[in-house]
């Protein structure tokens, strides 16, 4: 339930038209990454278990995918669940992975009428069965979405990522697929998991944290990187807008430059 009221939440909505309308006045970038921090500090904070948490920044996901779509983004990737992750307690896991599969069978309406595609990065043979079938359903019923990419990002670590790359590359050596003549950035990148997907023009990092935390190391090159001290199942369209114009901002400046 909203805190506001009537009349701030009128003036809230009347600022997110106005800032959304000089978004789309400049140019929206295509690709958004998102680390999706501080779920478990947010659930501290209010007395909760961390797993409200989760299942608070699950909705707040719908929310700011919905309003990425409108404003003209194309992929968004989010850090859902990491190599890292699996240190955690084996109760913890388990209740995200069982909420990875509700927040799958319960979007997957909406996803199909939004026209959202599904997609996913990062090495999925250790995720459990229950989950990657319920992944491969949604991919398979949301083929065709066309408005919007989102980009699960499971057990994914971008080292893993590389590594993966370094041997596939290099089996491809041996058979005689490639030559070392070819190894290229190019050449690199199509052996990514993200080779359909291209890099990202702006990274979001919420909670105020200042690392990459191995997510699309390559990838973020010559991203503009854009951190928030807001937690994630704070964050807000608004939060978004904000996000985006500071990156038209860096834009303007790097074309006059």
């Amino acid at each position: 339930m909203s805190m506001l009221s009537p009349a701030e939440e009128k003036m809230q909505e009347g600022d997110i038209s106005l800032k959304a309308k000089e978004v789309r006045a400049g140019v929206v970038p295509e690709h958004i990454a998102i680390i999706m921090d501080g779920n478990r500090r947010w659930a501290r904070q209010r007395g909760y278990l961390p797993i409200y948490g989760y299942w608070k920044g699950a909705d707040v996901l719908t929310d700011v995918l919905r309003f990425a779509s409108k404003l003209g983004v194309k992929v968004l990737t989010v850090y859902a669940f990491s190599t890292e992750n699996w240190s955690r307690s084996p109760k913890e896991i388990d209740q995200l992975m069982r909420l990875i599969s509700f927040y799958l069978r319960k979007k997957r309406k909406s996803m199909i009428e939004e026209s959202v595609r599904l997609e996913t990065i990062g090495d999925l043979s250790r995720l459990p069965d229950f989950v990657r079938e319920q992944l491969a359903q949604v991919k398979e019923e949301t083929a065709t979405g066309s408005k919007i990419r989102l980009v699960l990002a499971l057990n994914y670590g971008s080292r893993d990522e590389i590594k993966r790359a370094i041997v596939n590359i290099t089996d491809d050596l041996n058979s005689g697929k490639i030559v070392r003549e070819q190894i290229s950035e190019e050449l690199i990148s199509s052996y990514l998991d993200t080779a359909q997907i291209g890099d990202p023009s702006l990274f979001i990092r919420t909670s105020g944290e200042q690392r990459l935390s191995n997510f699309l190391l390559w990838q973020l090159s010559y991203t503009e990187v854009y951190l928030t001290k807001v937690l994630w199942p704070d964050f807000k369209p608004h939060d978004l807008l904000d996000a985006i114009l500071e990156f038209q901002r860096r834009e303007r400046r790097l074309g006059g430059a």
